[in-house]
């Protein structure tokens, strides 16, 4: 068993954590001796994935050291702990190589209830390069940043039809069986834009856009945007319903849409 840390000071170190990644990635941003690699699933690796991850690994060790930890680059450890860590050192690491500036570390912890279940209470999206960052713990709402500035709450929008609503997705790959049903909920809304990965999730918790999916993604790309959405009193699920980051896929919402964009998808 982990000791018992409060919400606060668990949200207090995933900020810590976002601060030095940020003070990484920023480095190593648009550097002309960026070191690239390809990992065996065919997606690129920089070295700054690594060293990020590798920073906040050790930060972690000291901090939460019975805590466990699910990272992209260097995997799992202490898997039957009641709680863990879920970092990914780079969310979008295309956008970071070719210089565009949507990309972002995403910190998410984990706990399991006592059901066997379990649930992410904190999570931050940091995005350096945008000037922004967004967080939330459970039951405490969410929040952004700009450049630094006052905590702003926000909260998602209040489109209740489709014809009215703003979706963003990354692309079409992945969609496979799904494509045709997805071609025909993006024509269903009024607005549509390939904005993809953390970014467009991030919009839905702003209410800036009303649904955001992705058919393909890791937990360590959606914990923090799950309980982000959720604080901003979004729906977050994979594209069967299933509630949570754990499916495989992220379906993000203002929740009123979300009966229907499962509708669609089904």
């Amino acid at each position: 068993m982990s000791a018992k840390y409060s919400l606060e000071s668990d949200l207090e170190l995933a900020l810590e954590l976002a601060a030095i990644a940020d003070g990484i990635t920023m480095t190593r941003y648009l550097a002309q001796d960026l070191v690239v690699s390809t990992k065996p699933d065919n997606t690129p690796v920089t070295d700054a994935d690594r060293a990020t991850e590798e920073a906040l690994r050790k930060h972690l060790a000291t901090e939460r050291p019975a805590d466990g930890l699910v990272g992209e680059e260097f995997g799992s450890q202490h898997q039957d702990a009641t709680r863990y860590w879920v970092m990914d050192p780079i969310d979008g690491t295309k956008n970071f190589m070719r210089g565009v500036p949507t990309w972002a570390t995403l910190i998410g912890l984990v706990e399991r209830q006592e059901d066997g279940s379990e649930k992410v209470i904190v999570g931050v999206t940091s995005a350096p390069a945008l000037f922004r960052r967004w967080y939330a713990s459970a039951g405490n709402g969410a929040f952004t940043t700009l450049n630094g500035s006052a905590p702003r709450k926000i909260e998602v929008s209040k489109v209740s039809e489709l014809s009215n609503a703003s979706i963003a997705y990354s692309d079409f790959d992945g969609w496979n069986e799904h494509l045709d049903k997805f071609r025909t909920l993006i024509s269903s809304c009024i607005r549509s834009r390939g904005l993809g990965d953390f970014w467009s999730h991030m919009l839905v918790a702003e209410g800036a856009v009303d649904i955001a999916a992705e058919p393909r993604l890791a937990l360590w790309d959606m914990a923090a945007l799950d309980v982000i959405v959720r604080e901003a009193g979004g729906t977050f699920s994979n594209l069967t319903g299933e509630a949570g980051p754990f499916g495989g896929s992220g379906i993000s919402s203002n929740t009123l849409l979300h009966p229907t964009v499962m509708a669609a998808l089904k």
